[in-house]
C-alpha cells in the first residue's frame, strides 16, 4: 500500500511491518498505541522503525492512518488518572457531630 508519512512516499505491506517489529522491544505506552502480532507499541516508535525518520518528523495521525489501512488494529491514548486522585480513597466524607 502507499502511503505519505512526513512528505515522503513509502510503499508498505502488513507482513513488511510485522517482519521490521520483530525482535522490537515496546516501549512504554504512553499515547496513540497499535497491536502488532502480540505486541502493543506506541504508534511513533512503529512509524521510526519502519520509516527511519525521526519521530518528530511525522504526525500519529499519518502513521495511524496508514497502520489502520494495512489492517492493524490502533487503539487510542489511555485515559488519564483523576487529578485528584487522594479523593478517591474515601468517597464519602463522615458525618461531622456538633
Amino acid at each position: 500500500m502507499r502511503c505519505v508519512i512526513a512528505r515522503f512516499p513509502f510503499d508498505l505491506l502488513k507482513s513488511e511491518v510485522e517482519q521490521s517489529m520483530k525482535g522490537i522491544k515496546a516501549e512504554p505506552v504512553t499515547g496513540v498505541s497499535v497491536t502488532i502480532g502480540r505486541r502493543t507499541y506506541p504508534v511513533k516508535q512503529v512509524g521510526e522503525v519502519i520509516t527511519g525518520q525521526d519521530r518528530r518528523d511525522f504526525t500519529v495521525g499519518e502513521v495511524r492512518r496508514a497502520l489502520t489501512r494495512l489492517g492493524f488494529v490502533c487503539h487510542d491514548a489511555p485515559a488519564a488518572a483523576p487529578a485528584n486522585a487522594s479523593a478517591d480513597l474515601f468517597p464519602w466524607e463522615p458525618p461531622r457531630l456538633g
